[in-house]
């Protein structure tokens, strides 16, 4: 049925918002486990270890307490108070409980931050090969996302390179450090160009910083701790990757005004909050001590170690990633197109990865393997390549 008006039909701004690959290779994988099949899965992106049992114990009590009602849609202030300890202990940037707002996972809180500062038209710079969400978060926007090859601007200069990409449309930077899927992380060095460069053109920052803990080689750097940088700058946080909560859906977002309250009205309006038992789990895993994050770190480390030298072994070159858990091979050797690449690999030796052109231009001729699994998988996978390549 129609109308003269146009009849039933989706928003105009859905018509370049896509559906995740990675989904569609999860299926694909499924699929084959369920008629028998052995499949090696490096392509997801979860933690290889359980969500630990007194931060489950913790969303229990909570429920048992009758902690079930309505908490304020920005996030319990316990919890808030709880952040800004964190913020201020490990990541260099000072704020206040208002300033903090609690988010369904880290998606929500980048999700919030595009929507209230991209008008349609607006450009935002995005350093690619980059997560496959943020290109559709920006056009979904109606703004336009203008990939900034990772690996130029490094090679040739940040500054430079943002200058060259940089339109008078430019409203915002996506910084994004530990990076996915190049586990590339950015130094403090770099994150000061960055930093310069959004002040002189009075940019605004989208900073996620989901893998903040999983940096192997170098140290992490919130661009919100550079002067001058907190009053610009949007950062996402989640737990799903320190504390394997993955399902929990359990984030948060920092940023000063006018930006909270923008990021107010949107968690208001779409989720009016997060759950409230998985905020008192939160509260639990904020107490988990630096050691037994640290002792993690050592477990992807191992994992990082095996499979890059494996790749390299046996010609898929692929440098040592810095931080994250993905591994990021060129895999040329197989076919110059990734998807065709991955398909190769999956039918033929059973392994799953994701192809590198679904995280932008940049990341074509290149697959993505994820580590965060037991070593043991990634010994079979391992064991796999081999006979592959023999």
């Amino acid at each position: 049925m129609t109308t003269k008006h146009g009849g039933i039909r989706l928003a105009k701004r859905l018509d370049e918002v896509g559906f995740s690959d990675i989904v569609q290779i999860r299926n694909k994988v499924m699929g084959m486990r369920a008629g028998g099949a052995q499949v090696h899965a490096l392509h997801g992106g979860e933690p290889f270890f359980e969500t630990p049992q007194r931060i489950k114990y913790a969303a229990i009590a909570a429920l048992v307490e009758n902690q079930t009602h309505y908490p304020p849609s920005s996030g319990l202030l316990p919890l808030r108070q709880a952040l800004v300890e964190k913020l201020a202990r490990k990541n260099g940037i000072a704020v206040s409980t208002d300033e903090v707002i609690t988010t369904v996972g880290g998606s929500q809180g980048l999700y919030a931050a595009f929507q209230s500062v991209l008008d349609p038209g607006d450009d935002a710079l995005v350093f690619s090969p980059h997560w496959t969400p943020i290109g559709d978060l920006v056009t979904g926007a109606q703004a336009r996302p203008l990939l900034v090859p990772t690996a130029t601007a490094r090679r040739n200069g940040i500054r430079k390179t943002l200058e060259q990409f940089s339109t008078r449309k430019t409203r915002v930077i996506y910084y994004n450090t530990p990076q996915n899927p190049s586990g590339v992380v950015f130094t403090r060095a770099e994150a000061e160009e960055v930093a310069a460069f959004a002040r002189e053109r009075d940019l605004i920052v989208i900073a996620d910083e989901a893998y903040e803990d999983l940096v192997y080689d170098g140290e992490h750097i919130s661009i919100a701790s550079l002067p001058g940088m907190l009053e610009r700058t949007i950062t996402s946080y989640t737990f799903s990757k320190t504390y394997a909560m993955t399902g929990w859906r359990a984030g948060y977002a920092v940023a000063r005004e006018p930006f909270m309250t923008a990021l107010r009205k949107i968690v208001l309006y779409s989720t009016n909050g997060l759950a409230t038992p998985v905020q008192y789990a939160m509260m639990e895993a904020l107490k988990t001590p630096d050691a037994e994050i640290a002792a993690r770190r050592e477990e992807y480390r191992k994992r990082r170690d095996l499979l890059v030298g494996a790749l390299n072994e046996v010609g898929l070159e692929c440098e040592v990633p810095a931080g994250a858990f993905y591994a990021f091979p060129n895999v040329e050797k197989i076919h110059k197109k990734s998807r065709t690449a991955a398909q190769i690999l999956l039918e033929k030796a059973h392994i799953a990865t994701v192809p590198g052109a679904v995280f932008g231009a940049q990341g074509e001729g290149h697959l993505r393997f994820g580590y965060a699994i037991p070593v043991k998988e990634i010994e079979d996978c391992i064991e796999a390549l081999r006979k592959f390549f023999a």
